[in-house]
Protein backbone atom coordinates (compact mmCIF):
# COMPACT_ATOMS: atom_id res chain seq x y z
CA UNK A 1 0.00 0.00 0.00
CA UNK A 2 1.09 3.69 -0.69
CA UNK A 3 1.83 4.88 2.53
CA UNK A 4 3.44 8.11 2.82
CA UNK A 5 3.15 8.05 6.59
CA UNK A 6 0.78 6.24 9.30
CA UNK A 7 1.16 6.89 13.04
CA UNK A 8 -0.64 6.84 16.10
CA UNK A 9 -0.75 9.99 18.84
CA UNK A 10 -1.76 9.86 22.07
CA UNK A 11 -2.62 13.60 23.61
CA UNK A 12 -0.58 15.04 20.07
CA UNK A 13 2.43 12.88 20.63
CA UNK A 14 3.33 10.22 17.92
CA UNK A 15 3.51 6.82 20.06
CA UNK A 16 3.66 3.92 16.90
CA UNK A 17 3.92 3.61 13.48
CA UNK A 18 2.21 1.00 12.28
CA UNK A 19 3.65 -0.93 9.15
CA UNK A 20 -0.11 -1.46 7.88
CA UNK A 21 -3.84 -0.15 7.70
CA UNK A 22 -4.69 -3.26 10.16
CA UNK A 23 -2.04 -2.99 12.05
CA UNK A 24 -3.27 0.96 12.63
CA UNK A 25 -6.33 -0.03 13.56
CA UNK A 26 -5.11 -2.24 16.16
CA UNK A 27 -2.81 -0.15 17.70
CA UNK A 28 -5.54 2.44 18.03
CA UNK A 29 -8.05 0.71 19.64
CA UNK A 30 -5.55 -0.14 22.23
CA UNK A 31 -4.16 3.10 23.31
CA UNK A 32 -7.12 5.21 22.08
CA UNK A 33 -5.67 8.14 20.53
CA UNK A 34 -5.87 9.22 17.09
CA UNK A 35 -4.41 7.80 13.85
CA UNK A 36 -3.44 9.56 11.14
CA UNK A 37 -2.97 7.77 7.18
CA UNK A 38 -1.60 9.45 5.12
CA UNK A 39 -1.82 7.84 1.02
CA UNK A 40 -0.58 8.81 -1.91
CA UNK A 41 -2.49 7.58 -5.07
CA UNK A 42 -3.59 4.69 -4.29
CA UNK A 43 -5.65 2.49 -6.32
CA UNK A 44 -9.31 1.15 -5.51
CA UNK A 45 -8.72 -1.95 -3.63
CA UNK A 46 -6.30 -0.20 -1.28
CA UNK A 47 -8.92 2.75 -0.50
CA UNK A 48 -11.61 0.09 -0.13
CA UNK A 49 -9.43 -1.58 2.20
CA UNK A 50 -9.62 1.77 4.60
CA UNK A 51 -12.91 2.21 4.31
CA UNK A 52 -13.63 -1.29 5.86
CA UNK A 53 -11.26 -0.96 8.48
CA UNK A 54 -12.84 2.59 9.53
CA UNK A 55 -16.28 2.02 8.38
CA UNK A 56 -16.45 5.20 6.03
CA UNK A 57 -19.80 5.67 4.28
CA UNK A 58 -20.02 4.04 0.42
CA UNK A 59 -21.29 7.71 -1.15
CA UNK A 60 -17.97 9.27 0.35
CA UNK A 61 -15.96 5.76 -0.75
CA UNK A 62 -17.22 6.64 -4.48
CA UNK A 63 -16.40 10.10 -4.77
CA UNK A 64 -12.91 9.14 -3.81
CA UNK A 65 -13.01 6.23 -6.10
CA UNK A 66 -14.23 8.39 -8.92
CA UNK A 67 -11.82 11.57 -8.69
CA UNK A 68 -12.26 14.69 -10.07
CA UNK A 69 -14.46 15.80 -7.68
CA UNK A 70 -15.33 19.71 -7.07
CA UNK A 71 -14.25 20.92 -3.66
CA UNK A 72 -16.82 20.59 -1.22
CA UNK A 73 -17.28 19.41 2.62
CA UNK A 74 -19.97 16.50 3.26
CA UNK A 75 -20.85 15.02 6.65
CA UNK A 76 -21.44 11.13 7.04
CA UNK A 77 -23.09 10.80 10.38
CA UNK A 78 -19.81 11.42 12.59
CA UNK A 79 -17.19 11.49 9.21
CA UNK A 80 -16.39 14.39 7.59
CA UNK A 81 -15.25 13.71 4.05
CA UNK A 82 -13.46 16.82 2.44
CA UNK A 83 -12.19 17.28 -1.22
CA UNK A 84 -9.72 20.04 -1.76
CA UNK A 85 -8.29 21.49 -4.93
CA UNK A 86 -4.61 22.57 -4.36
CA UNK A 87 -2.77 24.05 -6.92
CA UNK A 88 0.91 25.14 -7.64
CA UNK A 89 2.70 27.32 -10.27
CA UNK A 90 5.16 25.39 -12.53
CA UNK A 91 7.81 28.12 -13.66
CA UNK A 92 9.10 26.93 -16.12
CA UNK A 93 5.93 26.37 -18.58
CA UNK A 94 4.33 29.02 -17.03
CA UNK A 95 1.20 27.74 -16.32
CA UNK A 96 -0.67 26.44 -13.33
CA UNK A 97 -1.08 22.39 -12.09
CA UNK A 98 -4.33 21.51 -9.80
CA UNK A 99 -4.31 18.39 -8.06
CA UNK A 100 -6.55 17.09 -5.71
CA UNK A 101 -6.79 15.85 -2.16
CA UNK A 102 -9.73 13.69 -0.06
CA UNK A 103 -9.91 13.99 3.35
CA UNK A 104 -11.35 11.40 5.82
CA UNK A 105 -12.45 12.44 9.26
CA UNK A 106 -14.09 10.56 12.16
CA UNK A 107 -13.80 9.83 15.64
CA UNK A 108 -9.95 9.29 16.46
CA UNK A 109 -8.87 9.03 12.66
CA UNK A 110 -8.11 10.79 9.80
CA UNK A 111 -6.70 9.59 6.07
CA UNK A 112 -5.43 11.96 3.60
CA UNK A 113 -5.50 10.70 -0.11
CA UNK A 114 -2.97 12.44 -2.15
CA UNK A 115 -3.54 12.18 -6.00
CA UNK A 116 -1.09 15.06 -6.57
CA UNK A 117 2.54 16.71 -5.79
CA UNK A 118 0.64 19.47 -3.41
CA UNK A 119 0.15 20.58 -0.73
CA UNK A 120 3.06 19.50 1.27
CA UNK A 121 1.47 17.46 3.69
CA UNK A 122 4.50 16.46 4.91
CA UNK A 123 5.10 20.06 6.05
CA UNK A 124 1.81 19.44 7.68
CA UNK A 125 2.55 16.74 9.52
CA UNK A 126 5.66 18.26 11.06
CA UNK A 127 3.83 21.57 11.95
CA UNK A 128 1.39 19.67 13.63
CA UNK A 129 3.73 17.66 15.11
CA UNK A 130 6.12 20.20 16.71
CA UNK A 131 3.02 21.46 18.25
CA UNK A 132 1.10 19.08 20.57
CA UNK A 133 -1.03 21.08 22.14
CA UNK A 134 -2.46 21.51 18.67
CA UNK A 135 -2.73 18.26 17.34
CA UNK A 136 -4.08 16.64 20.66
CA UNK A 137 -7.28 18.65 19.40
CA UNK A 138 -8.29 15.43 17.63
CA UNK A 139 -8.49 14.54 13.80
CA UNK A 140 -10.39 18.90 13.08
CA UNK A 141 -6.73 20.29 14.05
CA UNK A 142 -5.38 18.14 11.21
CA UNK A 143 -8.76 19.34 8.86
CA UNK A 144 -7.37 23.32 9.81
CA UNK A 145 -3.95 22.65 9.03
CA UNK A 146 -4.54 20.62 5.55
CA UNK A 147 -6.70 23.32 4.97
CA UNK A 148 -4.10 26.28 5.90
CA UNK A 149 -1.64 24.60 3.71
CA UNK A 150 -3.61 24.47 0.92
CA UNK A 151 -4.51 28.49 1.09
CA UNK A 152 -0.86 29.06 1.88
CA UNK A 153 0.07 27.50 -1.41
CA UNK A 154 -2.37 29.70 -3.41
CA UNK A 155 -0.26 32.71 -2.66
CA UNK A 156 2.65 31.55 -5.20
CA UNK A 157 -0.37 30.64 -8.13
CA UNK A 158 -1.57 33.93 -7.27
CA UNK A 159 1.60 35.61 -7.94
CA UNK A 160 2.50 33.98 -11.08
CA UNK A 161 -0.69 34.58 -12.36
CA UNK A 162 -0.40 38.11 -11.20
CA UNK A 163 2.94 38.49 -13.37
CA UNK A 164 1.70 36.85 -16.32
CA UNK A 165 -1.15 39.09 -16.50
CA UNK A 166 1.43 42.15 -15.87
CA UNK A 167 3.07 41.07 -19.12
CA UNK A 168 -0.11 40.35 -20.95
CA UNK A 169 -0.59 44.22 -20.21
CA UNK A 170 3.06 44.60 -21.98
CA UNK A 171 2.22 42.34 -25.28
CA UNK A 172 -1.11 44.78 -25.52
CA UNK A 173 0.56 47.52 -27.19
CA UNK A 174 3.01 45.42 -28.61
CA UNK A 175 1.46 43.93 -32.12
CA UNK A 176 2.13 40.61 -30.61
CA UNK A 177 0.11 38.40 -32.49
CA UNK A 178 -0.10 35.88 -29.76
CA UNK A 179 -1.84 37.84 -27.05
CA UNK A 180 -5.01 36.55 -27.75
CA UNK A 181 -4.40 32.91 -27.56
CA UNK A 182 -2.28 33.94 -24.18
CA UNK A 183 -5.26 35.74 -22.83
CA UNK A 184 -7.93 32.85 -23.15
CA UNK A 185 -5.28 30.69 -21.47
CA UNK A 186 -4.79 32.36 -19.10
CA UNK A 187 -8.28 33.01 -18.50
CA UNK A 188 -9.51 29.55 -18.44
CA UNK A 189 -6.38 28.99 -16.08
CA UNK A 190 -8.17 32.01 -13.79
CA UNK A 191 -11.23 30.17 -14.19
CA UNK A 192 -10.16 27.37 -12.70
CA UNK A 193 -8.40 28.39 -9.80
CA UNK A 194 -11.70 30.02 -8.96
CA UNK A 195 -13.65 27.17 -9.19
CA UNK A 196 -10.73 25.11 -6.45
CA UNK A 197 -10.48 28.53 -4.36
CA UNK A 198 -14.30 29.54 -3.67
CA UNK A 199 -15.72 26.74 -2.53
CA UNK A 200 -13.15 26.85 0.61
CA UNK A 201 -15.21 29.59 2.01
CA UNK A 202 -18.44 28.10 2.04
CA UNK A 203 -16.70 25.00 3.36
CA UNK A 204 -14.97 26.80 6.35
CA UNK A 205 -18.11 28.62 7.19
CA UNK A 206 -19.85 25.78 7.72
CA UNK A 207 -17.31 24.77 9.82
CA UNK A 208 -17.45 27.36 12.01
CA UNK A 209 -21.97 27.35 11.82
CA UNK A 210 -21.17 24.06 13.40
CA UNK A 211 -18.51 24.45 15.88
CA UNK A 212 -21.20 24.54 18.96
CA UNK A 213 -23.10 21.67 17.46
CA UNK A 214 -20.08 19.10 17.22
CA UNK A 215 -18.18 20.95 20.08
CA UNK A 216 -15.31 22.23 18.09
CA UNK A 217 -12.63 23.91 20.30
CA UNK A 218 -12.66 27.99 20.70
CA UNK A 219 -8.65 28.23 19.57
CA UNK A 220 -9.61 26.03 16.55
CA UNK A 221 -12.51 28.07 15.88
CA UNK A 222 -9.97 31.41 15.88
CA UNK A 223 -7.45 29.19 13.61
CA UNK A 224 -10.26 28.38 11.20
CA UNK A 225 -11.56 31.85 10.94
CA UNK A 226 -7.79 33.32 10.15
CA UNK A 227 -7.89 30.64 7.26
CA UNK A 228 -11.30 31.80 6.28
CA UNK A 229 -9.97 34.79 6.02
CA UNK A 230 -6.82 34.54 3.75
CA UNK A 231 -9.28 32.08 1.55
CA UNK A 232 -11.48 35.10 1.26
CA UNK A 233 -8.47 37.73 0.47
CA UNK A 234 -7.57 34.55 -2.18
CA UNK A 235 -11.11 34.56 -3.73
CA UNK A 236 -11.03 38.33 -4.05
CA UNK A 237 -7.65 38.32 -6.04
CA UNK A 238 -8.64 35.69 -8.22
CA UNK A 239 -12.19 38.01 -8.87
CA UNK A 240 -10.26 40.86 -9.82
CA UNK A 241 -7.64 38.52 -12.26
CA UNK A 242 -10.51 37.09 -14.02
CA UNK A 243 -12.04 40.85 -14.39
CA UNK A 244 -9.07 42.24 -15.36
CA UNK A 245 -8.12 39.75 -18.50
CA UNK A 246 -12.19 40.24 -19.53
CA UNK A 247 -10.98 44.01 -20.13
CA UNK A 248 -7.62 43.13 -21.32
CA UNK A 249 -9.35 40.72 -24.07
CA UNK A 250 -11.99 43.71 -24.42
CA UNK A 251 -8.83 45.54 -25.10
CA UNK A 252 -7.63 43.40 -27.54
CA UNK A 253 -10.35 42.98 -29.23
CA UNK A 254 -10.73 47.05 -30.07
CA UNK A 255 -7.15 47.17 -30.87
CA UNK A 256 -7.38 44.35 -32.85
CA UNK A 257 -10.86 45.80 -34.87
CA UNK A 258 -8.62 49.27 -35.32
CA UNK A 259 -5.84 47.65 -36.98
CA UNK A 260 -8.58 46.26 -38.81
CA UNK A 261 -10.01 49.45 -39.75
CA UNK A 262 -6.66 50.76 -40.28
CA UNK A 263 -5.38 47.92 -42.84
CA UNK A 264 -9.28 48.41 -44.67
CA UNK A 265 -8.69 52.16 -44.90
CA UNK A 266 -5.26 51.74 -46.34
CA UNK A 267 -6.50 49.28 -48.52
CA UNK A 268 -9.69 52.03 -50.12
CA UNK A 269 -7.45 54.96 -50.38
CA UNK A 270 -5.30 52.46 -52.06
CA UNK A 271 -8.29 51.22 -54.15
CA UNK A 272 -9.15 54.94 -54.71
CA UNK A 273 -5.63 55.97 -55.88
CA UNK A 274 -5.86 52.92 -58.22
CA UNK A 275 -8.91 53.39 -59.89
CA UNK A 276 -7.97 57.14 -60.29
CA UNK A 277 -5.01 56.33 -62.31
CA UNK A 278 -7.04 53.56 -64.39
CA UNK A 279 -9.19 56.91 -64.63
CA UNK A 280 -6.86 58.54 -65.83
CA UNK A 281 -5.34 56.10 -68.00
CA UNK A 282 -8.72 55.21 -69.55
CA UNK A 283 -9.38 59.09 -70.66
CA UNK A 284 -5.65 59.19 -72.06
CA UNK A 285 -6.36 55.98 -74.19
CA UNK A 286 -10.09 57.28 -75.50
CA UNK A 287 -8.09 60.80 -76.09
CA UNK A 288 -5.88 59.15 -78.00
CA UNK A 289 -7.75 56.57 -80.22
CA UNK A 290 -9.95 60.18 -80.98
CA UNK A 291 -6.49 61.26 -82.14
CA UNK A 292 -6.15 58.40 -84.08
CA UNK A 293 -9.43 58.88 -85.63
CA UNK A 294 -9.04 62.29 -86.75
CA UNK A 295 -6.05 61.67 -88.06
CA UNK A 296 -7.27 58.84 -90.41
CA UNK A 297 -10.08 60.27 -91.61
CA UNK A 298 -7.86 63.44 -92.83
CA UNK A 299 -5.32 60.48 -94.25
CA UNK A 300 -8.69 59.08 -96.13
CA UNK A 301 -9.45 62.46 -97.28
CA UNK A 302 -6.57 63.21 -98.75
CA UNK A 303 -5.53 59.85 -99.96
CA UNK A 304 -8.56 60.37 -103.14
CA UNK A 305 -7.29 63.11 -104.62
CA UNK A 306 -3.68 62.04 -104.16
CA UNK A 307 -4.88 58.58 -106.16
CA UNK A 308 -6.58 60.71 -108.40
CA UNK A 309 -3.31 63.12 -109.16
CA UNK A 310 -1.56 60.11 -109.07
CA UNK A 311 -2.91 58.70 -112.16
CA UNK A 312 -2.54 61.21 -114.27
CA UNK A 313 0.56 61.92 -113.16
CA UNK A 314 1.47 58.86 -115.05
CA UNK A 315 3.52 59.09 -117.99
CA UNK A 316 1.33 57.18 -120.69
CA UNK A 317 0.09 58.90 -124.19
CA UNK A 318 -3.18 56.83 -124.08
CA UNK A 319 -5.58 57.82 -121.51
CA UNK A 320 -9.24 58.39 -121.00
CA UNK A 321 -10.05 61.97 -121.29
CA UNK A 322 -6.43 62.77 -121.08
CA UNK A 323 -6.89 65.33 -124.36
CA UNK A 324 -10.19 65.88 -123.32
CA UNK A 325 -11.21 69.37 -122.83
CA UNK A 326 -12.84 68.85 -119.71
CA UNK A 327 -10.46 66.42 -118.29
CA UNK A 328 -8.56 68.90 -115.91
CA UNK A 329 -11.66 70.78 -114.26
CA UNK A 330 -12.93 67.02 -114.39
CA UNK A 331 -10.68 65.66 -112.39
CA UNK A 332 -10.19 68.92 -109.76
CA UNK A 333 -14.30 68.08 -109.22
CA UNK A 334 -13.58 64.62 -108.67
CA UNK A 335 -11.30 65.18 -105.89
CA UNK A 336 -13.08 67.52 -104.52
CA UNK A 337 -16.83 65.78 -104.25
CA UNK A 338 -14.67 62.17 -103.05
CA UNK A 339 -13.17 64.36 -100.28
CA UNK A 340 -16.68 65.69 -99.43
CA UNK A 341 -18.43 62.69 -99.24
CA UNK A 342 -15.29 61.20 -97.09
CA UNK A 343 -15.42 64.06 -94.66
CA UNK A 344 -19.03 63.69 -94.71
CA UNK A 345 -19.17 60.31 -93.65
CA UNK A 346 -16.75 60.67 -90.89
CA UNK A 347 -18.63 63.50 -89.72
CA UNK A 348 -21.52 61.17 -89.45
CA UNK A 349 -19.63 59.03 -87.46
CA UNK A 350 -17.78 61.52 -85.36
CA UNK A 351 -14.77 61.21 -86.33
CA UNK A 352 -14.14 64.19 -86.97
Amino acid sequence: MPLVDNAVYVDGHRTENPRSVEETFEVLRERKGMAWIGLYRPDAEEIRGVATEFGLHFLAVDDALAGHQRAKLERYGDTLFVVLRPARYLDAEEKVEFGELHVFLGPGFVVTIRHAESPDLKRVRRRLEENPELLALGPESVLYAVLDQVVDEYGPVLAGLENDIDEIEDQLFGNDAEVSRRIYELHREVTEFQRASFPLVAMLESLLRGSDKYLLDLELQRLLRDVLDHALKVTERADAFRLLLQNALAVNTTLVSQQQNDEMRRLTEASLAQNEETRKLSETTLAQTEQTKKISSWAAILFAPTLIGTIYGMNFDVMPELHWRFGYPLAVVAMVAMGGVLYSVFKAKRWL
